[in-house]
C-alpha cells in the first residue's frame, strides 16, 4: 500500500521546518538512499533520503512552504502495481499519535488499519558506496557528483577522516576560493517608499528570522553585563608564527585559533563562567563547548567545537575551517551548531577595535574580539610598542556576575599572553 513521506525531525527540539525543494518530482521512481527533498531549519538546510523503493506518486507539500509540522505527509510513495488513485485521503495528514515515525521493516503479522504506512525522511549524512563506507558531507558529495569524482579515491581532512568540500575542491584543481561568501543583490524592480526612496526589497530567509528573533528576545530578557580587557598579542604572534613555520605548509594556524584555545581552557579553569540560567538552577557544563560566529551568506550561525580545551591547536584550526565552509554552505547538522557553552564572535579581522555581542541564550557568555593594534604601553617603567588586542565579555548578570566575569578575563588574559601555558 501507499507509504507516507513525512517532515523529518532533524533534531530533538524541531518542531516544525520550510520545505525548501523538491529533488524528484511526481512519476520518479524512487530507490532506496535516493536524495529526494532538502528541508530548511532555522540554521541548517538538510537533504532527506528516502528509506524504500518505489514511484513518488503525489508531493502534498509544495517546494517553499513554511512552518511544515514534523511529522505531517510531504509526499506519498506508491509501490509496484500501485497507482495514485490508491492514495486515499487519510494520506494527507499524518496521525502522529498512531503513526508517527512507523519502521517500514514492520512485523509481517501486524493488522493491517487500512491506512498508508508511514515513512519518515532521514537526513543524509555520508555516502555508500560498494565495497564500504565512504564517509563525505552532503556537500562534498554533490560536488563530487558534478565533477564526476570519484569519493573513494580522496582522503577526507575533516574529522574521523570524513570528506570534506575542500578535499574535493582540491582534487578538481579548484579551490573555490573565488566565491563570495556574502549574497549577491541582483538586479530586480524597485519599489519607493512615502519618502520617494527606491529600494528593492531583499526577502528574509529563515535564519535571519530565527536570528532576529532570538537576538530580540535576548536582549529584552536577559541583564547583560558587560566586562573589558586588553592583551598583549607579542608572545602568541610569535608562537604561531613559530609553529605555523615549522608546518612546512601541512597546516596554518589562525589567532583565533589560540583564542578558541585559550577560552576552553580559561572555562576549563574557571567553571563558574561555563554556565548557564535556568530558573530552578545553574546548569554548570563539565566541558568547554565553543561556539563560533560565523557570518555566512543566509545569516549568521555558530558552529560549536566540542569539548575544546581537549584538544590541540591543530585539531581546533582543522575543525573550524571544516565547519565554517559546511556552515556557509548550510550544510551543517543540527547537533553541530545547536547548544555550547560559550561563544566567540571575531570581527577584528574586519579592522574593528571594540564591540559588545548579544548573547546567544541559554549561554550565559559571548566574548567579543576586537583587532590587534600596535601602540605604546609601559611595562616595567618603560614604553614598549606592543600589540594590543581588546575582547569584551557579555554575561547574563543573572548566572555570571561582574566578579566572576572578572575573575574568568583574568584568566584568560594570561592564557592568551602566555600562550605555551596552554600547551602543558
Amino acid at each position: 500500500m501507499p507509504i507516507n513521506v513525512t517532515m523529518p525531525a532533524l533534531s530533538p527540539t524541531m518542531t516544525d521546518g520550510t520545505l525548501a525543494k523538491w529533488l524528484k518530482a511526481e512519476g520518479d521512481a524512487i530507490e532506496a538512499g535516493d536524495v529526494i527533498a532538502e528541508i530548511e531549519t532555522d540554521k541548517a538546510t538538510m537533504e532527506v533520503e528516502a528509506v524504500d523503493e518505489g514511484v513518488l506518486g503525489k508531493i502534498i507539500v509544495a517546494e517553499g512552504t513554511e512552518n511544515v509540522p514534523v511529522n505531517d505527509v510531504i509526499a506519498v510513495l506508491l509501490e509496484d502495481g500501485e497507482s495514485a488513485d490508491d492514495i486515499s485521503s487519510p494520506s494527507l495528514r499524518a496521525n502522529k499519535e498512531s503513526e508517527a515515525i512507523q519502521s517500514v521493516s514492520e512485523p509481517e503479522n501486524k493488522p493491517d488499519s487500512g491506512l498508508p504506512r508511514q515513512l519518515s525522511g532521514l537526513p543524509r549524512n555520508d555516502v555508500v558506496q560498494k565495497g564500504g563506507r565512504v564517509f563525505a558531507s552532503p556537500l562534498a558529495k554533490r560536488l563530487a557528483a558534478d565533477r564526476g569524482i570519484d569519493l573513494s579515491a580522496i582522503k577526507g581532512s575533516g574529522p574521523r577522516g570524513r570528506i570534506i568540500r575542500d578535499d574535493v575542491m582540491k582534487g578538481s584543481g579548484d579551490d573555490g576560493k573565488s566565491a563570495s561568501p556574502h549574497p549577491v543583490i541582483t538586479s530586480s524592480p524597485h519599489q519607493t517608499n512615502i519618502y520617494g526612496m527606491a529600494y528593492r526589497e531583499i526577502p528574509n530567509n529563515n535564519i535571519k528570522k530565527v536570528t532576529a528573533k532570538r537576538l530580540t528576545e535576548s536582549k529584552q530578557s536577559v541583564p547583560h553585563f558587560y566586562l573589558s580587557v586588553e592583551c598583549a598579542l607579542d608572545n602568541l604572534l610569535a608562537a604561531r608564527k613559530e609553529l605555523n613555520d615549522k608546518a612546512n605548509g601541512e597546516y596554518k594556524l589562525s589567532v583565533n585559533d589560540f583564542i578558541i584555545k585559550a577560552a576552553a581552557m580559561a572555562l576549563k579553569a574557571y567553571p563558574a563562567a561555563n554556565v548557564s540560567w535556568t530558573d530552578e538552577a545553574i546548569h554548570q557544563y563539565l566541558s568547554s563547548d565553543i561556539s563560533v560566529a560565523v557570518a555566512t551568506p543566509n545569516g549568521l550561525i555558530t558552529p560549536i567545537v566540542k569539548a575544546a580545551e581537549t584538544k590541540g591547536l591543530r585539531a581546533i584550526s582543522d575543525e573550524v575551517k571544516e565547519l565554517a565552509a559546511r556552515a556557509r554552505d548550510g550544510k551543517l547538522a543540527p547537533e553541530e551548531f545547536q547548544g555550547g557553552s560559550f561563544t566567540i564572535s571575531n570581527l577584528g579581522m574586519f579592522g574593528v577595535k571594540e564591540f559588545a555581542a548579544i548573547l546567544n541564550p541559554p549561554q550565559s557568555c559571548i566574548l567579543a574580539v576586537g583587532a590587534g593594534e600596535q601602540m605604546p604601553r609601559v611595562v616595567n617603567g618603560e614604553i614598549k610598542i606592543q600589540t594590543v588586542m581588546c575582547v569584551t565579555l557579555s554575561t547574563d548578570h543573572r548566572s555570571v556576575d561582574g566578579a566572576v566575569g572578572a575573575q574568568w578575563l583574568q584568566v584568560f588574559k594570561r592564557y592568551i599572553e602566555n600562550p605555551v601555558s596552554m600547551l602543558v
